[in-house]
């Protein structure tokens, strides 16, 4: 008779029996959360690496235009700032296909080499099109990161934590921001610190790129492309032995190989998937236009026009990011990915209508300034609960595995167009339409967020990707 497995736990686990022919029910632990953890902090690089190259120029773009020569040009200025968002649409539209191509390790070791050689490239340059050069290098590396690191999570994460590091790297994108800043204030103290502010980010670049060799790679990778054997060794490394029957078991059931390498694009797009793409497209363009990268690349503007050091200004905006996301990041698999949204976009609808407020006739002096500084400040704090961190790791969830990291590239391809267009024209429309109508059409959109989320978003708490993909297939039946 086979020996019966002792295991402490409140699973269970079915054992064959092979005298008898009887199945004998063991009791078996749940994935240890402890396992993957290491996998995904490794992976949580990329994150913070996207958050630090956002927010490297926010205190160095003055000192950086005076050693090159082009200050006082805002276009250049504004150039050295966007042109990032124009390489991570280039790196994110190519994303699905190279992590398909090359597996999640990989892609993340490809996301990095751009990142090094632009800031290498960045703090050694002479002059604006050196600068502008390496910042394009640095934005195809930062287009690249999110949708891997997304879909890198959600493979490698047991469901009851998967909501939890999907806060991680929203939280390591937090960070990443917040060193930029604390590093680059030295900088209008000492002349070339900004140098040194692009040197340092080759640190953690290069150590994605080393750490990475040693992770472990995408069960769902490695069983689309037909290598079994492989895929069962990861997921023992990531669950444990006694949970690799039942992952593979899970797997087979929605992935029958590899299918996404003859799928065309209209199928994608039209095709039987057409929904599930229209839901990802819609959350991350609605993202964008409740006006949040506004908030984060202008929010010096606002702080000063009261008075507010910006430095103290963009610290509290800093905190307030990091405190949604760690709250967040407690929250995901407790309440789940839906509740959050509501309550996340219904919050930022509220807190833009402060700042109309704070706009109009109705205030002024002090009054005008705590609602526009708090409405700021509770807006960033209630995105960061749930509008910042679920779109990507809902999409990463419900998008069908043959198709997930092509649908994640177009999804996130439609957040960084909006992103762009909103970082251009926020000034001009500020200009032209005023702040009052200009935040009451982004608190519009909020709500419309909140209709949109309420009516199409399936919540994802504790289910199996497979899971998910069934019950999203029943939908589409319905």
């Amino acid at each position: 008779m086979r020996g019966r497995q002792r295991v402490a736990s409140r699973e269970l686990l079915i054992v064959h029996d092979s005298k008898d022919d009887n199945l004998v029910r063991v009791q078996s632990a749940k994935p240890c959360w402890r396992r993957s953890l290491r996998h995904v902090i490794v992976a949580s690089i990329s994150s913070f690496l996207y958050g630090y190259h956002i927010g490297v120029v926010n205190e160095t773009l003055e000192s950086i235009s005076i050693d090159l020569g082009f200050s006082g040009d805002t276009l250049a200025e504004g150039l050295v700032v966007s042109i990032c968002l124009g390489g991570a649409f280039i790196g994110s539209s190519f994303s699905g296909w190279i992590a398909d191509g090359v597996g999640r390790r990989r892609s993340f070791q490809l996301c990095a080499l751009p990142m090094i050689i632009g800031a290498i490239m960045s703090a050694t340059s002479k002059s604006l099109w050196g600068m502008l050069l390496g910042r394009f290098f640095v934005g195809t590396g930062l287009g690249l990161g999110p949708p891997v690191a997304a879909l890198y999570v959600a493979e490698v994460s047991p469901p009851a934590v998967r909501g939890t590091y999907g806060g991680l790297t929203q939280i390591a994108t937090c960070l990443g921001i917040m060193g930029s800043l604390f590093i680059g204030i030295p900088s209008k103290e000492i002349v070339g610190w900004w140098r040194i502010c692009f040197w340092i980010s080759v640190i953690p670049a290069a150590a994605l790129a080393l750490f990475m060799e040693i992770c472990a790679e995408s069960p769902h990778w490695l069983f689309k492309k037909g290598r079994t054997v492989e895929a069962e060794a990861e997921f023992e490394k990531l669950l444990g032995g006694l949970h690799v029957k039942p992952a593979m078991s899970e797997l087979t059931k929605s992935d029958r190989g590899d299918e996404s390498g003859t799928m065309k694009l209209s199928e994608i797009l039209f095709g039987c998937h057409a929904r599930v793409m229209f839901i990802g497209s819609a959350l991350f363009a609605l993202q964008q236009l409740s006006g949040i990268n506004a908030v984060f690349y202008f929010s010096s503007a606002t702080f000063e026009s009261f008075g507010v050091s910006s430095k103290i200004g963009n610290t509290c905006v800093g905190i307030c990011n990091l405190l949604g996301s760690v709250i967040s990041m407690i929250l995901m698999d407790k309440l789940g990915r839906k509740v959050l949204l509501l309550g996340s976009f219904l919050g930022m609808a509220v807190t833009m209508g402060l700042q109309a407020i704070a706009a109009s006739s109705y205030a002024s002096g002090f009054g005008a300034m705590y609602l526009s500084v708090g409405g700021m400040l509770l807006y960033v704090l209630s995105f960061a609960l749930g509008a910042g961190p679920v779109p990507c790791l809902l999409m990463s969830e419900i998008l069908p595995g043959k198709i997930r990291a092509k649908a994640m590239a177009i999804c996130l391809a439609v957040h960084w167009v909006i992103n762009f267009f909103v970082g251009l024209l926020f000034l001009r429309m500020l200009e032209q339409m005023g702040a009052q109508l200009l935040y009451s059409i982004f608190g519009s959109f909020s709500l419309l967020a909140v209709i949109f989320v309420k009516k199409y978003v399936l919540e994802t708490k504790g289910k199996s990707l497979q899971e998910i993909e069934i019950a999203l297939l029943a939908q589409e039946i319905v």
